[in-house]
């Protein structure tokens, strides 16, 4: 189970150094094979493949008034491989997508992690604490 926010650079080509606190759970679950996807909501999301594929299945398998969904999340699914040096590429398709440029945040979420632009984020957080509380 991943946790935890970790604030982070991308390079100029695009990569992410992976805290080192995951690589070697990376390494042991999943050979430190992971796979990006877009969020409809304006974040990436991040699973190992194992995790992926079943994930995968569950979208797959979502009736068809959910084509929107299925077509995000699926066909925006970028396979990627931690390098010798901890870092994974974030695509330039991805990052554009989402609008991702240099600082971000990365969240372990429990199966995955989210990647959120972060001033993206900060303007949700902000958002969210000026809503009323549920009852």
């Amino acid at each position: 189970m991943f946790q935890g926010a970790s604030s982070l650079s991308l390079d100029a080509k695009g990569r992410l150094s992976v805290p080192s606190r995951y690589r070697d759970c990376l390494h042991a679950l999943a050979d430190g094979q992971l796979t990006i996807t877009r969020h409809p909501h304006g974040y990436l999301m991040l699973y190992t493949r194992p995790e992926w594929e079943k994930t995968r299945e569950r979208i797959a398998a979502l009736p068809m008034d959910a084509q929107w969904w299925k077509r995000i999340l699926l066909s925006n699914a970028m396979d990627v491989d931690i390098d010798r040096t901890g870092r994974i590429l974030v695509s330039p398709e991805l990052r554009t997508a989402v609008g991702i440029t240099r600082e971000v945040m990365l969240f372990g979420m429990g199966n995955h992690f989210e990647l959120w632009e972060k001033a993206q984020y900060e303007a949700q957080e902000a958002q969210f604490k000026q809503a009323p509380m549920p009852a």
